[in-house]
């Protein structure tokens, strides 16, 4: 069913069950609910293709985008992915092992090692980057510019509301974690 379907039965339902509830807090969140698996669903597809997750790509981009010459530190990427340190070192060997990152590991001491892209990894980057970003646009076409500017802005703001709230709960998960957006309604 389709969400503006359901959003609609769900609605009717509950003015069926109690016409004094307002369930308006319970379908916007199931609207944003909705909307971020449909977007993360055409965003892994388009990676799934690609040979890649989320997590693979987020961690690519953080280093094309942000890491020096020498890399980053393995703690520095997941302050930067919004993840934790077990989580961070699995996305590094997966991608170590498919040759796109280079794990510098310095013989005095194995924790002071660096992340960062081999020619391989940059290369997969620049060939992908355009087509994501053409299909993050398409994904907000049916918004025109002010629209986009206002989600930006309201979505920022509900989520800097949210993250201070919550500041033993950490961010958000990154992209491409394993945590599923839960149905509601």
């Amino acid at each position: 069913m389709r969400t503006s379907a359901l959003l609609r039965q769900v609605s009717s339902d509950w003015r069926s069950v109690d016409p004094t509830l307002d369930a308006r807090p319970m379908l916007q969140v199931l609207t944003l609910t909705r909307l971020g698996a449909q977007v993360q669903a055409r965003l892994n597809d388009y990676l799934h293709r690609e040979g890649l997750n989320a997590a693979g790509w987020d961690l690519l981009l953080t280093l094309y985008r942000s890491a020096p010459a020498p890399g980053l530190h393995p703690a520095q990427l997941a302050d930067r992915c919004a993840v934790n340190g077990p989580a961070i070192s699995n996305r590094i060997a997966r991608l170590e092992a498919r040759g796109l990152i280079i794990r510098d590991v310095t013989p005095q001491d194995r924790r002071a090692a660096r992340v960062r892209l081999s020619d391989a990894g940059r290369a997969e980057v620049e060939r992908l980057l355009p087509a994501f970003l053409a299909l993050e646009t398409e994904l907000l076409s049916a918004l025109d510019e002010t629209e986009r500017m206002a989600l930006t802005t309201l979505g920022a703001r509900l989520l800097d509301s949210l993250e201070a709230r919550a500041p033993a709960q950490g961010a958000a998960p990154a992209v491409g974690s394993d945590r599923q957006a839960a149905g509601r309604g």
